[in-house]
């Protein structure tokens, strides 16, 4: 798909983690109601279908009769009915008004007929008067069906071809939101997720890195510290002594390794704490 493996250009941060989700959470509502008012649509596209098509039925043979009604009045009347019909009537009784009606957020205009009968001539009644005047009225009855049909098919027209814009619209948006948006955010907040689980990684590491370099650094402190305090007993026991430094170092060096062997092998028969005493009171007097 077209959102497959695309994502915007964003910093990876906690913050707008919080933004792409909200987004994304947006674009999924966003989605819902759109594929909901497509639904509707479609709907009152099909019923508007059906009216449509019965209609187109109906109005042929409507048609039909008022055709055949004229041609009545022209036989009984004669040819010269249309001129005197003509002069009779100065303005249009039926006329036409439209309106707008509300489907799931789209307006779709409504044509309705309606008669005004203060526009109308009383003149017009007595038409027909010396001969054809029933079928007269039968024709003008015949043309106001006829009208009738004409003024709600296209009202159907117009509401048809409205909806067809506003279902193809509709549903542009939700192959949009579908296959572009959504799989856009998820691919962001995906790369955000990943980047702040490489950053929580790279902390660790430096934590680690450094508990370790501190580690070592209060090993060779302490180290240090022992070696200073053993060359400090060094110098004691040697001006003591009268020997050299280094023959006091041997030493120390023999008593720590006989008393260690001593304490391992005494630790057996319950004289290990006596072995600290002992080395304690040879090293107070040395």
């Amino acid at each position: 798909m077209s959102g497959q493996g695309q994502r915007l250009t964003v910093v990876p941060t906690v913050t707008m983690l919080g933004v792409m989700k909200a987004r994304l959470v947006g674009a999924t509502r966003g989605h819902a109601l759109l594929k909901k008012k497509s639904d509707a649509l479609t709907v009152q596209f099909r019923s508007i279908l059906k009216k449509i098509v019965s209609t187109k039925e109906s109005m042929g043979e409507i048609m039909r009769n008022s055709s055949f009604a004229l041609t009545e009045v022209k036989y009984v009347a004669g040819d010269n009915i249309k001129h005197v019909v003509l002069e009779s009537v100065k303005s249009a009784s039926l006329r036409v008004r439209s309106r707008q009606e509300n489907v799931a957020g789209v307006k779709l205009p409504r044509f309705e007929h309606f008669v005004d009968h203060g526009a109308g001539d009383a003149k017009s009644d007595l038409t027909g008067l010396a001969r054809g005047g029933q079928q007269i009225q039968a024709c003008r009855v015949a043309y106001v069906k006829a009208i009738e049909v004409l003024v709600e098919l296209a009202s159907l027209q117009t509401s048809f071809l409205t909806l067809d814009e506003a279902i193809k619209t509709t549903n542009r948006r939700v192959n949009a939101l579908e296959n572009v948006v959504k799989p856009r955010l998820e691919n962001t907040i995906n790369y955000i997720k990943g980047e702040l689980d490489e950053l929580e990684r790279e902390d660790f590491f430096r934590l680690k890195k450094i508990q370790g370099y501190k580690k070592r650094e209060i090993e060779r402190q302490q180290q240090a510290a022992k070696n200073f305090a053993e060359e400090q007993y060094a110098e004691k026991i040697s001006l003591k002594k009268g020997i050299s430094i280094n023959s006091a170092h041997n030493l120390l060096t023999c008593l720590d390794v006989t008393l260690r062997e001593d304490a391992y092998s005494s630790s057996f028969h319950g004289d290990f704490p006596l072995l600290f005493v002992a080395y304690g009171s040879i090293t107070m007097g040395v």
